[in-house]
């Protein structure tokens, strides 16, 4: 059994109906929260099920914070597993059973990943190692030429993303969480606004748990690359990765060391 939560803001409708009745057809799913950060609440809904339950906040409270809602919920009705997914993912028939399967017999698993491509099918490289400064910052304003090869290394491209790995940093856009392991992390770090908070709650689960990406299964993702089009929102993951610096080191951060050095 698992609770969804999706979050909104401005949302596009055909998308969440599109990815809610997906997840509807699983039996295996108690609820799908819609959890709105837009600035007016949605007076009609789409969809009408006592299996979707729909929260508006009445201002954006952010990515992590917004999920974090949903998540209290399963966890206060002790519902085994949670799904974090974005609005603008695809899913298949077979993608949660297949997902639910691996990790209801894998006690040591905390979070999987699935494999994620565009609609066109090319893999999007969302398997990461925990970053430094230069990977983040030198991947936005430095020549692609200069981060080409640290780049593939921090994307782990060399691995093909054909097989299952225990990796540091998962997307995220799709990640099935045990309710359990994400409970001992403490939820999504609310300080961070958006962009580094899955990095974040990725490696302290990955402390106590495999967070494992998961090829046998695909799911679509429209992933949109906001901070790339817009100033305000490169000036929101600038943000939001500085607060992430501080909080577990810049350049020494020993822990990074340890978990980077096992891929």
């Amino acid at each position: 059994m698992l609770n969804v939560s999706i979050v909104l803001y401005n949302p596009n409708w055909s998308q969440v109906v599109a990815l809610t009745q997906s997840l509807l057809r699983c039996d295996s799913v108690r609820k799908v929260y819609w959890v709105d950060n837009s600035p007016k609440a949605t007076e009609v809904l789409p969809i009408a099920s006592e299996r979707v339950e729909y929260l508006f906040n009445n201002r954006n409270l952010g990515y992590g914070a917004a999920h974090n809602i949903a998540i209290r919920e399963s966890i206060y009705d002790d519902v085994p597993f949670h799904l974090v997914v974005n609005p603008d993912v695809e899913i298949t028939d077979d993608t949660l059973p297949t997902l639910l399967a691996f990790i209801e017999e894998h006690a040591e698993v905390g979070m999987v990943m699935p494999k994620i491509v565009s609609p066109t099918g090319e893999v999007q490289y969302l398997c990461k190692l925990l970053p430094t400064p230069l990977d983040v910052f030198g991947r936005r304003f430095l020549p692609k030429s200069w981060m080409r090869k640290r780049n593939e290394r921090y994307e782990l491209r060399h691995t093909g993303y054909d097989k299952m790995m225990n990796v540091p940093y998962l997307s995220g856009c799709f990640m099935l969480l045990r309710t359990e392991a994400v409970k001992k992390a403490r939820l999504f770090d609310e300080r961070f606004f958006m962009y580094p908070e899955d990095i974040d709650l990725t490696r302290r689960i990955h402390r106590d748990y495999l967070t494992v990406y998961f090829p046998h299964t695909t799911v679509v993702h429209h992933h949109a690359k906001a901070s790339y089009h817009s100033l305000k929102m490169l000036w929101i993951h600038a943000v939001n990765m500085c607060r992430y610096f501080n909080k577990w080191g810049w350049w020494c951060d020993k822990e990074r060391e340890e978990m980077n050095g096992m891929i």
